[in-house]
């Protein structure tokens, strides 16, 4: 494939993925404060403006969750950027989905990848050094080395402690955006189930 095909693939894999999400009413409690990032990188990208994303990142409106903007290059920075970090690791990652994180989410997630065979985690931010912590767009390197440190490989689900004036998140990842999106429903379905919302 050449970089055209490699980009118009990854568009279209996002608009799909996209679609998927505004077709499940599920994953609005799952939407942060913060809002979603789905991100889809090209192979061999080292800058988030060779990743592409939702423009404007996805929200809920009336119910149902909403992307705003079409799939755009350059469209998300702190997603892009996990997405690159991550793949330093684990060359088979190309994409990524944040979404909310709270203690019955955890619990659902946690069972999902025992369930699949995906591998969990979490980052403890409260043991960010202060010079990373404070300086934005410098935690990203500290976070994921965190993970690879403490379970030997990049975990396809994991999620940020609570960090200062930083929301609590998870980050699904995987080989396109609509693997991700997928994750992330059927996670959304799951909780639904369990929390009977």
């Amino acid at each position: 494939m050449n970089k055209t095909q490699d980009s118009d693939q990854i568009l279209g894999n996002l608009a799909q993925a996209a679609k998927m999400l505004e077709d499940c009413p599920e994953f609005t409690a799952l939407i942060p404060e913060v809002r979603v990032n789905l991100v889809y990188a090209l192979p061999g990208a080292i800058s988030p403006q060779q990743v592409a994303a939702i423009e404007g990142r996805i929200t809920a409106v009336r119910g149902h969750p909403y992307a705003p903007g079409l799939p755009t290059f350059g469209a998300s920075d702190h997603m892009a950027r996990l997405v690159l970090e991550v793949r330093k690791y684990d060359a088979e990652i190309n994409a990524g989905i944040n979404f909310k994180c709270d203690p019955a989410i955890i619990k659902v997630v946690k069972d999902y990848g025992a369930e699949k065979g995906l591998l969990f985690g979490w980052i403890d931010r409260r043991h960010e050094p202060d010079e990373v912590a404070q300086r934005d767009g410098t935690s990203m390197p500290w976070k994921i080395k965190q993970l690879a440190e403490r379970y030997g490989a990049i975990p396809r689900l994991f999620y940020e402690g609570e960090g200062w004036g930083k929301e609590p998140l998870f980050v699904a990842t995987g080989k396109n955006a609509a693997a991700v999106t997928e994750i992330a429903i059927d996670i959304a379905r799951r909780y639904r189930d369990k929390s009977g919302q």
